[in-house]
């Protein structure tokens, strides 16, 4: 029931991710923060089991950092990627595997880049991408307004679009999405994008 959405602009990626907390059929709160800054250029959004979300995010951003401060420099977003499906794949093959499904985005020499891993270890790089429910109303609009060469601004006008949609039709509440973007001056914080107001009758 949650969402992650990701859209690699000209030379950026911006992400949203629902910031609901639920279990079963009770919501615990409306101010999760999903998404999590593995270094100055890196940032993943993660879906899935409460518990494996936060420990795994938390262990990848860790090694991560540990491996900046042992060789002096930082992970590609291409390598941090490749890093994360081999945790999750190996996770797998263990009596512990992680329920856990990821968007990563970051930039770095080669420029923007967003990858797509679910929980069964499936990596690919891809310009757009959303797991969970919301990608079954949002994948078309994407798929028929998306373009490599988008502004921020084109960008969040398409993913205001996209929740629009999400939230006039899933049936499932999500009044508000987190949204951050990754460019080479690093991560950006751009506020929440909430549920239109209703139309007076």
């Amino acid at each position: 029931m949650e969402c992650l959405i990701g859209i690699q602009g000209k030379d950026f990626v911006l992400m949203a991710s629902d910031t609901v907390s639920a279990r079963s059929i009770v919501k615990m709160k409306n101010d999760q923060d999903k998404m999590f800054k593995l270094s100055d250029k890196l940032l993943m959004a993660v879906a899935g089991e409460p518990g494996d979300t936060v420990q795994f995010a938390e262990y990848i951003c860790k090694n991560i950092q540990l491996y900046k401060m042992r060789n002096g420099y930082e992970l590609s977003a291409s390598a941090a990627a490749n890093f994360t499906r081999r945790n999750v794949a190996d996770a797998l093959r263990s009596q512990r595997p992680k329920f856990v499904n990821i968007l990563l985005a970051g930039s770095d020499d080669t420029g923007p880049s967003l990858h797509f891993l679910d929980y069964l270890g499936s990596l690919i790089q891809v310009p757009f991408a959303v797991h969970g429910y919301g990608g079954m109303f949002t994948l078309s609009i994407m798929d028929r307004h998306y373009r490599k060469d988008m502004t921020k601004e084109e960008a969040l006008a398409l993913l205001q679009q996209c929740i629009t949609e999400i939230q006039k039709r899933f049936l499932v509440d999500t009044p508000q999405f987190k949204v951050r973007a990754v460019s080479k001056t690093g991560v950006e914080d751009l506020g929440f994008v909430k549920a239109p107001a209703p139309a007076d009758s």
